[in-house]
Parts: C-alpha cells; structure tokens; sequence
C-alpha cells in the first residue's frame, strides 16, 4: 500500500499543530502523524476556498465489507460549535452506497436540503480496492472523476465559492491521500 500524503496548498486537517508544520509543497508525514491525520471520519480545512480552476483529490481503499462512504465540502461559520454544526451550508455531498449501487449527491442551503441527484452509468466503486475522486470546480458546477474517468457535474447551489472551506469524509473507506 502506498504511503499516505497530503499536498500543502488543497487542504489542512484542523490540527494547528499539523498545519503550522507545513512549509513543503507534498510532505509525507511520519507512520503516528498518518494514522492521526488521515483517519475516518475525517475533517479538513480547504485553503483559500474553491474557486474556479481548483480541484480536490481523495484517493483510497474501500473497506473490505463497505456499507456506504461520503465526501462533504462545507461552509465553515465563525463558531466552530457542534450545535450549529446542523446550520451550515453543504456545497456537495457525495455518497456512496454499496448495497444500492448509488453514488448520490446534494447540497443543503440554509438549512435545506436539495433533490438528491442520483443518475451515474455504473457504480466507479469496488470492496477491498483503491480509488481515486476528483472534484473539479468550475464556474457554475463541480464535475467528478473517478479514478480518470468523468462520473457527473453537479451545479452550484452555494453561489459564494470561496465560502466552501471544509471538507469532511465519513464512512467505509481509508484515505491514503488528499490534494
């Protein structure tokens, strides 16, 4: 299995001790720091915010026996307070559920949550076996790759881009990289 990494410039873990340790453009964290940076469920600040041109890449194992994994990119707010965690604005969530064969997605917006998109033509995602999501930003949608190959676009429902500054990953899977 390849050695976790983390690219400096797409995303920081809340850790102030981890982000203030960065100052090369891809690091490889020691075996304890990996284990503690890279572990599910995971979150993750996105430096600067998305905008047009940037991409976020997770590349992975799903679990040998998988229920479902999802990729969430977050709108922070200035309290970082669980009980206002329901409050905050859900750019794209991504979720992937085995027993279906569904790779779904949807967006919450003060507090609503959209029609859950669900048309893919096949299901990118294997037990036991690595992966690779690529979320492109353009100007009016994410498009998402899997493992090189485009999956869908979903349309921007949260229109500031540079609010979306969280990403979070819950579920089946371990996480070898982000970028």
């Amino acid at each position: 299995m390849a050695e976790p990494t983390m690219e400096k410039d797409a995303i920081n873990t809340e850790d102030d001790h981890f982000n203030n340790s960065i100052d090369a453009g891809l690091i490889s964290p020691d075996k304890e720091d990996v284990s503690r940076i890279l572990t599910v469920p995971f979150k993750g600040r996105i430096k600067g915010g998305m905008r047009p041109g940037k991409k976020i890449i997770i590349m992975g194992i799903v679990d040998s026996e998988p229920d479902s994994f999802d990729v969430s990119l977050t709108c922070s707010c200035s309290t970082e307070k669980d009980y206002e965690e329901e409050l905050k604005d859900v750019a794209l969530k991504l979720s992937a559920r085995f027993a279906e064969r569904q790779f779904l997605r949807n967006a919450k917006v003060s507090g609503k949550w959209s029609e859950e998109e669900g048309a893919i033509p096949y299901f990118p995602f294997i037990q036991d076996q690595p992966f690779r999501i690529e979320i492109h930003c353009e100007h009016q949608r994410f498009r998402i790759f899997v493992d090189g190959h485009q999956l869908f676009d979903f349309y921007h429902k949260v229109k500031s881009l540079l609010t979306i500054d969280m990403i979070r990953i819950d579920g089946s899977l371990q996480i070898t990289k982000l970028g």
